[in-house]
């Protein structure tokens, strides 16, 4: 089969699961022992702690090790709903977010809190200005994604922290779908909280962190011990931690990313050269993730495009919410309608992906169209 799925997830990279072998059996103590057993593993958790913290130019105290991007979202979302509710009870997000954002919102909303659900543009983009016009005395959270996982459209965070340092707001990014595809240093962005999740950069699945700005403190979303500094209690899971800062460390480099960055452009103008105008590129044409081209197919639909990549793995949509047969809330948001979004098929390419695979699916694709 043919991989193009890795905004999905990733296959776990060679050297990540080398560097997670040792842990599995021979240094299985537990971080928080006093003996040489113990020893071994937290010195291995706090150099994992570290490589996250060098990827996104924080330091190691700031990094708390979680089991994906969702629990790195929640905690934050509840986290500082629950501690600044003497303050206020107003967070604001988009309607172009990840479930693992929106969800953690509609229950905080059932629950006394007010939610501002941002609109986007025809690209997805979230407007700067809207944000600040949507800020109140009694906002406490703004939570907007780095990337779209659907589109791939990059929001200007950067932006956005600067009108929120001036009203004196936290700032929430889920980085899940950006980090190791596009820098994600936190102090150029400004965030205060920054969520990744391991298994979307060639780390295992059930592994993420967040990282939470030095001097900013709110309520664990788990409580027991004094794991994490005491902000997140649970036994270390030192043989996925030791794999995500392993993956963090490759990611550093991003050598990479331009050369997934000029196949993903080669497969977009090879697709117009077969299809001319009846594909759509959804999202925003330039400021995009160098991996993803969600593509809506006009005259065809899904289950033809998807019979034709029979051994081709792609997404109509998040894999988080997929099997839906309506157009998806991202494109919703975007105000394109169900007669417009065409066929909508989610190519996402990643580190193992050859032009060789590439061309076997335009070669497929092609054939639809003359079929057509």
């Amino acid at each position: 089969m043919i991989y193009l799925d890795y905004n999905a997830t990733t296959p776990i990279d060679k050297s990540v699961a080398d560097a997670m072998q040792p842990f599995l059996y021979e240094h299985f103590g537990n971080p928080s022992s006093g003996h040489a057993y113990g020893l071994r593993a937290r010195e291995a958790v706090e150099t994992a702690r570290g490589q996250v913290a060098d990827l996104l130019g924080a330091k190691p105290s700031e990094i708390v090790f979680t089991s994906g991007g969702s629990e790195s979202n929640n905690t934050v979302i509840k986290g500082v709903a629950h501690t600044l509710r003497g303050k206020g009870n107003h967070i604001i997000t988009s309607q172009v977010e990840h479930p693992a954002v929106l969800n953690p919102c509609r229950f905080l909303e059932k629950n006394g809190y007010e939610i501002t659900y941002l609109p986007v543009d025809k690209y997805g983009s979230v407007s700067p200005d809207n944000v600040a016009a949507a800020i109140t005395k009694k906002t406490t959270l703004v939570t907007i994604m780095h990337a779209n996982n659907e589109t791939g459209t990059i929001q200007p965070i950067s932006k956005i922290s600067s009108i929120c340092r001036q009203k004196g707001v936290l700032l929430h990014t889920d980085a899940a779908q950006s980090v190791g595809k596009i820098p994600t240093r936190v102090n150029d962005l400004g965030v205060d909280f920054l969520s990744i999740a391991g298994h979307k950069l060639y780390a295992p699945k059930g592994i993420g962190a967040l990282y939470i700005r030095e001097g900013v403190s709110i309520e664990p979303l788990i409580h027991g011990a004094g794991h994490e500094n005491g902000r997140r209690a649970g036994t270390e899971n030192v043989v996925f931690d030791v794999g995500l800062g392993k993956a963090c460390e490759i990611a550093s480099e991003l050598m990479e990313v331009k050369t997934i960055q000029a196949l993903t452009e080669y497969f977009l103008n090879e697709l117009r050269k077969h299809f001319g105008d009846k594909i759509r590129l959804h999202g925003h044409p330039i400021v995009r993730l160098p991996n993803t081209l969600y593509i809506g197919f006009w005259g065809l639909t899904t289950d033809a495009v998807l019979t034709a990549l029979d051994d081709v793995a792609v997404s109509t949509g998040s894999a988080c919410h997929s099997g839906a047969t309506s157009i998806s809330s991202v494109l919703k948001a975007m105000g394109i309608s169900e007669s417009d979004a065409g066929a909508t098929i989610r190519f996402s390419l990643g580190r193992y992906t050859t032009q060789t695979e590439i061309n076997a699916v335009l070669g497929k694709l092609s054939k639809i169209q003359e079929v057509s």
